[in-house]
């Protein structure tokens, strides 16, 4: 990757020697970070480490126990978002900070609403939104309220409301989670034409081949302590991960040969609508059976999250049939589902996943907090939930450890997900969901679940992925499905499947 020209006389940031203390937890522990103009800069770290953190004291959502803050070579203090936006900072944050029911374009604009006389100009704020959205390709509906739209799109809006404000330094939290490879290959040519108009990127990922395709340099941090910065084109992938975890990593998914049993999941001739009572999904066909993973590819917004969401019982279908082990659950409550063999991996970990003001030790018992040895006569038994809490904390590496108490809502993005993993694998349900299972995980932990998916599969359950990471779908994956316009196109063999098929196919062409 050629490099733009850098100014290394005064750098756009320097954050020196910063401290931040939780109580008596520190998450980081006198880190250093120097970030100069027309520079894209990564921060790289597992889950937990404190790249969040010290990226909201940037953004002046928290204070640094100790420590300085200088931007364009003059100490600031960063008492909240509106000195880090005086100064130039925008941040595109990993968990959304959108107003549910507000519209995209209210969202985006919210603020700095452009104003007619004595009243807000929206129809002025909705053309300069669909304006800024065809400049950096990133399609949107601006009249589509955030609650009635997909994770990814959700993501775009958060990228749209920082590039609308434009700032010359923007803080970018895992902005690439929820997007299509397509979809990132843009996002990736939007920060290059950034910084070519002088501007400065700080971008959080877990991705190394993000980090090689598009950042400069690139600032690793373990365990809340600083543990170097490389020149990019100077490692490889294999090099970051080591640095990331301190040890060797294995990106190769070992998966023995198993002949798949009998039928669990039957979808038949599914017809849903989405939020805009359009029909998504169209007479879709699909089955899973015992030990074997099935594969969703598709674009976002083709169907796939309807589909899972009418399986899973949240969403109301129109027509169709949905078995689980012969059983329909089409239409049925979640409870219903989960009762006859469902559990699910939700995409949307804090909607949909976990009760963020609940404790961890609640959130690993929700859909069984009623059962031995949990409960006895209608009476929660903590030592039992503690002890389970325990045990799964250790087993799934969910940090920090001795979290029990702890509500999941202050964890990192990366552990919740591993909370709720870890609960939706202990519920040893025949059929396992997993939508996008491994959004927002370092390397070391993305290992980890892989595993476990493929220890389910190897244990005879059926499990139906659904990702929009093609590497994961094709490592994992015994048969990929694709989506295309609500039907399934291609029912391709795992091993027989390559990127630039699946490409085509996911864009409603044709195997090469």
């Amino acid at each position: 990757m050629a490099k733009e020209y850098v100014d290394l006389n005064t750098p756009v940031i320097e954050m020196r020697n910063i401290v931040k203390k939780f109580g008596d937890f520190v998450a980081n522990d006198g880190i250093n970070l120097t970030v100069h103009k027309g520079e894209i800069h990564a921060i790289l770290g597992e889950n937990g480490a404190g790249k969040s953190t010290l990226m909201n004291q940037l953004y002046g959502l928290l204070k640094p126990t100790s420590g300085d803050i200088l931007v364009n070579g003059r100490k600031i203090e960063m008492n909240n978002p509106r000195d880090a936006i005086a100064a130039g900072i925008g941040m595109v944050h990993q968990h959304f900070m959108l107003v549910q029911p507000f519209t995209v374009t209210e969202n985006i604009v919210l603020g700095t609403e452009p104003t007619k006389g004595p009243k807000l100009d929206m129809a002025t704020a909705r053309r300069n939104v669909v304006e800024i959205s065809e400049r950096y390709g990133l399609s949107i509906d601006p009249d589509a309220r955030i609650e009635d739209i997909s994770v990814g799109m959700q993501q775009r809006v958060e990228i749209l409301k920082a590039l609308y404000r434009g700032a010359d330094i923007l803080i970018l939290d895992e902005p690439t989670s929820s997007l299509t490879p397509q979809e990132i290959t843009e996002l990736i040519a939007i920060m290059h034409n950034l910084v070519k108009d002088g501007k400065s990127i700080i971008i959080i990922t877990h991705k190394l081949k993000e980090i090689k395709e598009s950042a400069d340099y690139c600032t690793i941090i373990r365990l809340g302590k600083y543990i170097g910065t490389v020149d990019v084109d100077e490692v490889d992938e294999n090099g970051l991960a080591s640095m990331m975890v301190g040890r060797n990593v294995t990106f190769k998914v070992d998966k023995p040969e198993q002949e798949p049993g009998e039928v669990v999941l039957d979808v038949k001739d599914l017809h849903c609508k989405d939020y805009r009572d359009i029909e998504i999904v169209k007479g879709l066909n699909l089955q899973v059976r015992r030990g074997e993973i099935v594969g969703i590819a598709g674009i976002d917004g083709n169907g796939q999250t309807e589909l899972v969401e009418v399986i899973t019982g949240l969403r109301k279908g129109v027509s169709g049939q949905v078995l689980v082990n012969g059983v329909d659950v089409f239409n049925k409550s979640p409870a219903f589902g989960f009762d006859h063999g469902v559990s699910s991996i939700p995409a949307d970990r804090q909607k949909h996943g976990l009760v963020l003001d609940f404790s961890i030790e609640d959130n690993l018992i929700l859909q069984n907090y009623g059962e031995a040895p949990y409960s006895k006569k209608s009476v929660l038994q903590r030592d039992p939930i503690f002890a389970h809490a325990t045990e799964s904390i250790e087993q799934y590496d969910i940090r920090p450890k001795q979290s029990e108490k702890r509500p999941a809502g202050t964890l990192s993005g990366g552990n919740q997900q591993k909370v709720i993993i870890a609960r939706e694998v202990q519920n040893d349900k025949d059929l396992l969901i997993a939508v996008n299972p491994t959004r927002g995980l370092d390397v070391g932990a993305i290992e980890y679940v892989h595993k476990y998916i493929v220890d389910q599969r190897n244990k005879g359950k059926a499990v139906l992925l659904v990702s929009f990471e093609l590497d994961e779908i094709m490592s994992l994956s015994d048969i990929i499905d694709v989506i295309f316009d609500g039907q399934i196109v291609a029912a391709i063999p795992g091993k027989e499947a390559n990127e630039n098929d699946l490409g085509l196919l996911m864009a409603g062409g044709e195997k090469a």
